[in-house]
């Protein structure tokens, strides 16, 4: 019985760095030297920087590391972020109705023995016409007012809005790399990995660098991106793709200045619905991350870019756009033998809810609550690591469908395509035939297996403007009264916090100044 005493981690960029830090933070708790974290990184890999979204979870991994929360906006030009404004994705652009729905951080209100909101909102007792995300959290009304989610006062990581960060994904690596290496002991190599070898059993026995020669450990992860260059090219793990549900394959982006120094940062993703996809647009510190992702099988690189382009407007003239492809899908077997993927490496699902970061997030937890003591458990720790893996995708990618399949755009092929049955899961087509006639609740989700809690499937579901008829079950709800005060205490309440919260562009810059006050620098040598 050989005991784990050394993980490598190939790979470097948010992937890898984020889990270096937190298996080094995790597994090293109690004895510093328990298991050594080495990390190799390719000098001749470069990072892509054009903006990064995140779910809420990250600020309890950022948390959990010991990352201040100040060095990391200023390192990772990082900003706050709400949730996502959904623009033109129920009915095209000129079409009558609403053109826009906010999927907000903050669950619906719910007062202590108060009624539940969702279906007395569905049954009308909310203010006429107000969309279902407004009448029970006052965060979109925060956000329409560009305030931030939390008070220069607050805690790390803690605030009255629940929230996620913006950030340069480029600055974050190294932001983390620092951190990891100066604080919690990682060991990092620069050199690239020309071979890997393998043992009699078919495990990894090493990896071959060209600047060092070999290096060894008891269990590799595998964090190379799209490459999977361990757990694709030696381990030999399939890739399921899920291209039949998930259309769109590529993305052009672009890194655009703001028209002024001082312009508003919204504290929330914009997603804007087109032809053939959808442009996301994340404001940073300095600058705005744009892309739009497209389905190469509904349009052209050449049309995508002049779509894209089309919507920045006069700032994008003169401006490169990087093309990236990628296809949506995951392997099943996220951890065979003695490698696991993490990241990219095992899947790629769409940055629509920016799932990217917290997969990430779940394969590194998961991997240091699993992390056999010795290397005889690889294969039972394996069975349940890509068991949980697998349930995640797959419920992600319903959630991520369901924005597709319930929009009322029928204006290209790709939207047509989207609406066909043939193109949705039977586990999402069974739910939305559930919700016809009762809203979501939390006893239809596996929580463990979740990414999205249920009231994530409400905000959107209602902002896609979907019908579900209580008419028969009216009786059921007869407390409207209460209800109705309850929406009027929402209004008033975000009236308040209106005046309690920082404007968020204010907010940021005072942060990043205390940071420099702290550590003795100037933001302009930063």
């Amino acid at each position: 019985m050989a005991r784990l005493k050394k993980v490598l981690i190939v790979g470097g960029g948010t992937a890898g760095w984020l889990a270096a830090c937190y298996l080094a933070k995790a597994v090293n708790a109690v004895d510093p030297q328990a298991v050594q974290v080495h990390l190799v990184e390719s000098p001749d890999i470069g990072l892509l920087g054009v903006g990064e979204a995140t779910f809420p979870s990250i600020r309890g991994t950022l948390s959990a590391i010991g990352l201040d929360e100040r060095r990391f906006l200023v390192g990772a030009t990082a900003t706050y972020k709400q949730g996502i404004h959904y623009r033109h994705w129920v009915r095209p652009p000129g079409a009558p109705g609403a053109d826009h729905f906010f999927h907000p951080f903050n669950a619906p209100s719910q007062r202590p023995g108060g009624p539940e909101l969702l279906p007395y909102w569905l049954l009308g007792a909310a203010p006429p016409g107000m969309p279902f995300a407004d009448a029970v959290s006052m965060q979109a009304t925060l956000v329409d007012h560009a305030r931030g989610p939390r008070r220069f006062k607050d805690p790390d990581y803690q605030g009255p809005m629940n929230h996620a960060f913006h950030f340069d994904a480029a600055c974050f690596a190294r932001v983390l790399a620092e951190h990891g290496q100066e604080t919690l002991g990682v060991t990092r190599h620069v050199a690239t990995v020309e071979r890997t070898e393998l043992d009699e059993h078919g495990a990894i026995a090493r990896v071959v660098t060209k600047e060092l020669g070999e290096l060894t450990a008891d269990l590799y992860v595998d964090c190379t991106g799209l490459r999977g260059l361990l757990i694709g090219n030696v381990m030999q793990s399939p890739f399921r793709s899920r291209a039949d549900v998930l259309f769109a394959n590529r993305a052009v982006a672009m890194q655009v200045p703001y028209e002024r120094q001082d312009a508003p940062i919204p504290s929330y993703t914009i997603s804007t619905a087109q032809e053939a996809g959808w442009i996301w647009d994340i404001g940073l510190q300095q600058r705005r991350g744009v892309g739009y992702v497209y389905s190469a099988r509904h349009t052209s690189d050449e049309r995508a870019e002049e779509v894209f382009r089309h919507y920045l407007g006069p700032v994008a003239e003169g401006l490169k756009a990087m093309h990236i492809k990628f296809e949506t899908g995951y392997r099943p077997e996220h951890w065979r033998k003695n490698c696991v993927a993490v990241g990219l490496a095992g899947g790629f699902v769409e940055p629509l809810e920016s799932t990217g970061i917290a997969l990430i997030e779940l394969a590194t937890y998961l991997l240091s609550h699993l992390l056999p003591g010795d290397t005889d458990d690889m294969e039972r720790a394996a069975r349940h690591y890509n068991a949980m893996m697998v349930a995640r995708y797959d419920r992600i990618i319903d959630f991520i469908k369901m924005h597709y399949c319930l929009s009322h755009r029928r204006d290209s092929p790709f939207w047509i395509d989207n609406a066909d049955p043939a193109s949705i899961p039977q586990t999402l087509q069974d739910k939305l035939a559930l919700w016809k006639h009762r809203p979501p609740h939390r006893l239809d989700f596996v929580s463990d297996l979740e990414m999205f809690l249920v009231s994530s499937w409400q905000y959107v579901l209602y902002g896609m403007e979907f019908r579900t008829d209580l008419s028969a079950m009216r009786s059921a709800y007869p407390r409207v009264d209460e209800a109705r005060q309850e929406f009027h205490n929402i209004q008033r309440a975000a009236a308040q916090a209106l005046q309690d919260l920082p404007d968020h562009r204010m907010l940021v810059e005072q942060m990043c100044r205390d940071h420099h006050e702290r550590a003795g620098t100037s933001t302009a040598a930063a």
